[in-house]
């Protein structure tokens, strides 16, 4: 099959695969007999080292965002492929840990715990969720098509979106860190 023909369906699929693997990480469907078990020291340093790349992304994010604002389509490229990575290593990290321990439990004051927490919480996992499919159809696109070729695509418009999304997210999700590991 030619991705470069049908980049919206192999997108599609790559979501499809790529959050049922998160959703059976997170909610522990993986059998934790086919995981290899780290040592707990590595256990406990994921969520630090997480927040690490995180924190990263903002700023290859940010750096890919102005780059294209000022026609660099290189240094776009290098600090949004850098992001991907950062992202995959994250990701990777994250849902080993929580396959294998489970999600963190949160015990700070009643109102942050009841209400600032999971409404943090649910709007950084919403749109890392909705990230998915903007990223993978952005990225599937920058790697099918020449620079020019991009600009006639929805690449522009989509990446955009995927972007400033995803920054959010990025920025959520060390807040969250922050939260659990830090203020509380």
């Amino acid at each position: 099959m030619n991705v470069r023909e049908h980049v919206p369906a192999v997108s599609g699929i790559l979501s499809v695969v790529a959050l049922a693997l998160v959703f059976a990480a997170a909610l522990q469907a993986i059998p934790q007999s086919l995981l290899p078990r780290a040592p707990e020291l590595v256990l406990e340093a994921i969520p630090h080292v997480n927040a690490v790349l995180s924190a990263t992304a903002v700023g290859t994010i940010v750096v890919g965002m102005r780059a294209i604002r000022r026609g660099d389509v290189a240094r776009h490229r290098a600090a949004m492929l850098t992001t991907t990575g950062l992202f995959a290593l994250f990701l990777v990290a994250y849902l080993y840990r929580v396959a294998l321990l489970g999600p963190s439990d949160f015990s700070g004051p009643p109102l942050v715990e009841g209400v600032i927490y999971p409404g943090i919480l649910a709007v950084h996992i919403l749109l890392a969720i909705v990230c998915v499919p903007l990223v993978i159809y952005v990225l599937l696109l920058a790697l099918t098509h020449s620079v020019p070729e991009l600009r006639e695509t929805r690449h522009p418009t989509v990446g955009r979106v995927a972007a400033a999304l995803w920054l959010i997210s990025f920025t959520l999700g060390v807040v969250v860190y922050l939260m659990l590991y830090v203020l509380f």
